[in-house]
């Protein structure tokens, strides 16, 4: 029998044919450098253009795609990922690599402390190399504000898509998640202190992508209505010490 994967990376996508190629070419490169065994799992949101073509023409570099029929949402992308992965610790990362794969090496200490590092743009030493726009930027701001009436307290950047988490842990938590949209990264930091889990952040490069998959008018208040929808399916859930 195969031994398990220390690693496994997984990639929501949604209509990514023109970068995602690049993007795991540059993550195969490095994992492969590495030494060490690693899956990547790219999970198709229901593209319309040629994503799935270009992501399965590339299974010779340890590429697997997993399918969503429709489009469903990033948060319901990443948990079709993490509950198909193997490995013992699992990384999610975007397809546009706005953090890259060599931060990784930044949160992977942490995981001797805590059971989910956190990839950071808003702690000391994150390095923001091109910035959103200052409207994309005072929303999210607004948004970090807003988490707070959720319960999660004391994270300042829980949007950032580069997050480590022990492999176990990550399908526990995704196992009870309902969140399809953007809010999953608040319901994750949520769940996982409500279930007695130790989160960190850690700053990192990011790289703003002009092509961001967020809607400024029209996701916001659809995070505003998850949020309030995994906090009343979670209301019965009894805190672990």
């Amino acid at each position: 029998m195969p031994s398990l994967p220390e690693l496994s990376v997984v990639i929501p996508a949604f209509n990514e044919a023109q970068r995602i190629a690049a993007s795991l070419e540059k993550i195969s490169r490095y994992l492969r450098d590495r030494g060490r065994a690693y899956e990547i799992l790219v999970v198709d949101d229901g593209s319309t253009d040629d994503t799935v073509a270009v992501v399965a023409g590339l299974a010779d570099l340890g590429v697997q795609l997993l399918r969503l029929p429709q489009n469903r949402g990033k948060g319901a992308a990443v948990r079709r990922g993490v509950l198909n992965s193997r490995g013992r610790q699992v990384l999610m990362t975007d397809a546009d690599l706005s953090t890259p794969i060599e931060e990784l090496a930044k949160l992977e200490p942490l995981l001797d402390q805590v059971s989910i590092a956190l990839g950071s743009r808003a702690v000391d030493g994150a390095d923001i190399r091109k910035h959103q726009p200052i409207y994309r930027e005072l929303m999210g701001k607004t948004f970090n504000k807003l988490i707070r009436l959720a319960g999660v307290w004391n994270v300042k950047d829980t949007q950032c898509g580069f997050k480590l988490l022990e492999g176990d842990v990550a399908r526990e938590l995704f196992e009870k998640m309902v969140s399809p949209g953007f809010a999953f990264d608040v319901e994750l930091v949520w769940l996982a202190r409500r279930l007695g889990y130790r989160v960190a952040e850690v700053g990192i490069v990011w790289v703003n992508s002009p092509d961001s998959r967020v809607r400024a008018l029209v996701d916001p208040p659809r995070m505003i209505a998850e949020i309030i929808r995994f906090r009343w399916r979670h209301r019965g859930m009894a805190a672990r010490p």
